[in-house]
Parts: C-alpha cells; structure tokens; sequence
C-alpha cells in the first residue's frame, strides 16, 4: 500500500499523477515559522493556488518549490525526484513574479529567448527563433518580437513574462501574483487568458495570491493559509459553500457572522443562541460539541431584503447603498446582531424596489443557508 508520499501517488480528487510535493517541509527565519511542516502534493496539468494575508507562508511555500528556499527540515519533490538542495536553475519549473523581471535593454524575443541561451550545448538559432515565435503566438503577441520592453504596455510586458516561462517547457509554471499591479478591467482579462493558456499546454499552474477572487475564478483548487499552515483545501464552490471555520468563510468571499453558543445539535444542523436570547439556526461544519461557542456565518446573496415584514423576518435599518452593475450591496444594521452586509440582485431590486439609505426594511434567509462554524 502507497502512502501519500510515495512518488507514485495519485491525486485523489482528480485521478492524476503527482507532479510535485510537499513532505513535511519547514522553513524558519530564526524565530519565525514561516512554513510548518507541510504535506500535500499537487497533480499534474492542476492549477492550484495559495491563498492567503500577507505572512501566512504562502509564497514561502512558492521558493521553497522554486528553489530559491531550501526547507529547514522536510523534502521537496518534483517528478518523483528529490530536489530539496537542487539549485533553482537545474528545477524543472519556472517562474513568473509579481514585477516581471523583464530586461529593459533586451527587444522581446531576447527576454524570451534568454533561458534558451542558456543551455549548454547551446540550441541552434533557428530552433530557437521558432520556439520563440510560437510563445509569442500562445499570449496572443506574433510580430512583437523586434519591440523593446519599454514600449510594452503593463499587459503585453506580463504576456512577455509568461512567455518567456512557458518557452523552456516547464513541468510546473510557478506565478508570484502576477496580476497584481494590472487595473481591474485588464487583470479580469488576463485571469481568462492565464486560464486558456493552462488547458491548451497542460502545464501545472501554482498561484501566489491574496486576491480571493482571483482565486476563486482561475483555481482548480485553492490552498487556504495561515500561520504557516494549511487550513482547508479544496475547489473553490467547496471552500465557499463549506468553509470549516470562521478564518476560511470569512477569507473566501464575503460573509456575515452571527455570535453565540450551539444550543441544538443533530447529524447534521443545529441551533445558536446568542448573548441577547435569539436562536437561528443552520448547517453544522465542523466537530462542535454542545454548549460550545460557535458562529453562524450567511453569504450576503443568501439574505431577501424586504419593505414589508414576513414570518421570522428581523426589522433593520439601512445606512448604505452601493451599486456594482449586475448587484446592489447593502449595509443594515440591526438593533442586536449589528451591521449585515446583503447582496440583491439587478433583476429582484427592479420588481421589488430600491432602498436608500435610512430607509426600513426586514432581512430574512432560509435556515439551510446559514452555517454553523467554530469559533477561531
């Protein structure tokens, strides 16, 4: 029987060889614990993702892949192969970082060329120039070889950047929020082509970001950190429709949290009450015992904002309005559970009215919906 690190190990969730893993690796600064003896392997052609604040060990956990961190304890292993103390320049990954790295002097078929150089023998020109072009065509760039960097908008100068990672043919491209310094409009746009370019090269993807949309939207599965450690892993509907603590629901989109002790507790469900006598109830995540403290967590789409009160209905108070095209955010405040964030769509808010701000209302949600989580 194979444990879970043998290098023939299977990625269970989608039957897949494993291309690269994780072995109990540490790495400490001195004192700090940067990464705490993960374990997990990633499966080949997957896009994964690290998700998480700043100084959760996210992109610690990226060098120590890349090579530019050798784990304190612990082993790294890419293809089978143990590559803890392999120099980064002899791993077969590579990487694109936050700000490029580009070379300002070079035109952009000299970026991308660049590693192929490198090599030793060194590979014939006109292989190379194919190798090339055809990058250049995958990012949606054919002809823009003979230009310099610095007259590359910030889009184009990221397509160079993939470009020249993906030339050398990795067996894992390593991304180091690599949209983080695109506008809004263009980083949704490069999301889309980064995941188009996964599926026609069949390359494993490995993602550093704090952008939970990012995340959720480019990801087969996403690594939630924290403290050096992984919290939760899993797709990203499975991390937002079944967080298992505070920490994930509330790092994984949006959500309200409602205090209180587990009052009621079957198979599955359960019941809260909170400091002022209010019991709701909802899906129980997680082993909590009885008479513990928990936290009912609601996604703001799952809450019905109304102008007339219903059966179970809560009355509140509404001191924001903000409209974001397809959906209108509302902050309510209520007179005991405090300030709710609900998300109603364009369609219902048109047959049902707009509120404004001091406006009354009454906010309701089926008790499916809720989920009852520990306390972090």
């Amino acid at each position: 029987m194979q444990s879970q690190f043998d290098s023939g190990a299977k990625d269970q969730k989608a039957n897949r060889p494993l291309v690269a893993e994780f072995r109990a690796a540490t790495k400490r600064y001195g004192t700090v614990l940067a990464a705490d003896a993960l374990s997990f392997g990633i499966g080949k052609g997957e896009f994964l993702s690290f998700l998480g604040p700043s100084g959760c060990g996210k992109t610690t956990a990226l060098r120590m892949l890349a090579g530019f961190e050798t784990p304190t304890s612990g082993e790294v292993y890419l293809d089978g192969e143990r590559v803890t103390d392999v120099p980064a320049y002899r791993r077969p990954v590579n990487m694109v970082f936050q700000h490029y790295a580009l070379f300002p002097h070079m035109t952009v078929a000299q970026n991308i060329s660049y590693g192929l150089m490198q090599h030793r023998p060194r590979p014939d020109r006109a292989d190379v120039a194919r190798k090339v072009d055809r990058a250049l065509d995958m990012v949606r760039l054919s002809g823009f070889g003979p230009r310099r960097i610095w007259e590359m908008s910030g889009g184009q100068q990221q397509r160079v950047a993939l470009a020249r990672a993906i030339v050398n043919e990795p067996k894992v491209l390593l991304l180091d929020e690599p949209l983080a310094a695109l506008d809004r409009k263009l980083r949704r746009e490069m999301q889309i082509e980064l995941q188009t370019l996964q599926r026609q090269l069949g390359i494993t993807f490995v993602l550093v970001t704090h952008d939970q949309e990012e995340a959720l939207s480019m990801s087969d599965r996403i690594c939630i950190m924290r403290g050096g450690r992984i919290v939760q892993s899993g797709s990203p509907n499975a991390l937002y429709d079944q967080p298992i603590s505070r920490y994930v629901a509330d790092f994984v989109g949006k959500s309200n949290f409602i205090d209180g002790r587990l009052t009621a507790l079957s198979a599955t469900e359960g019941q809260i009450e909170t400091p002022v006598g209010q019991r709701f109830a909802g899906r129980v995540s997680g082993a909590l015992p009885l008479g513990s403290k928990a936290v009912l967590s609601i996604r703001p789409e799952q809450i019905d904002l109304a102008k007339s009160a219903r059966t179970g209905a809560e009355a509140v108070t509404v001191i924001n309005r903000i409209f974001l095209g397809e959906h209108t955010e509302y902050l309510v405040r209520h007179a005991s559970l405090g300030d709710l964030l609900v998300l109603v769509a364009r369609q219902a808010e048109a047959s049902a009215g707009s509120f404004a701000p001091g406006d009354a209302g009454f906010i309701s949600w089926a008790p499916e919906t809720g989920l009852i989580l520990p306390q972090d």
